[in-house]
């Protein structure tokens, strides 16, 4: 097992032992599992996956949207330290979604690079948001039917 911590602006958003993580990083998603190579990385925007236990299926997995941050990993230890790491629950889905109509219309609408920037900013950071929301909808539909042994 590993000792996993995900720690925001706003304190410790998750900790425990785990079996698996997954992150977004540069180089694209990694997972990590007990005896990981020891490893510093940025973390991109993107998803945060978490196993807790080895038969858990995937859709019982921990989620968190993230907008970016970095990880140490050594000593079967995970350390993420991110600005924001949002699970499903605290994601409001029709929120994200005029959000993201109005990255769109930015995007469409920018006259310069800076404008251009921020806009795709939003876009990505709504489109990651949305993404996590969208997993807990899954969930409480047609997930797995089977709780985690």
């Amino acid at each position: 097992m590993l000792s996993f911590k995900l720690v925001t602006l706003d304190g410790v958003k998750n900790e425990g032992q785990i079996y698996e993580a997954i992150l977004p990083t540069p180089n694209g998603q990694i997972g990590v599992f007990e005896h990981h190579a020891p490893l510093v990385s940025i973390i991109e925007r993107g998803v945060i996956k978490v196993r807790v236990k080895p038969n858990d299926p995937d859709d019982f997995m921990e989620v968190y949207a993230t907008n970016g941050g970095i990880v140490e990993i050594a000593d079967n230890e995970i350390k993420v330290l991110a600005d924001e790491a949002d699970a499903p629950d605290e994601i409001n889905e029709l929120e994200m979604q005029k959000s993201h109509e109005q990255a769109r219309q930015l995007l469409s609408e920018a006259k310069d690079q800076v404008s251009l920037d921020h806009a795709q900013s939003m876009l990505d950071r709504s489109s990651v948001r949305l993404k996590v929301a969208t997993m807990k909808r899954r969930r409480r539909s047609g997930g797995s039917q089977n709780p985690p042994l």
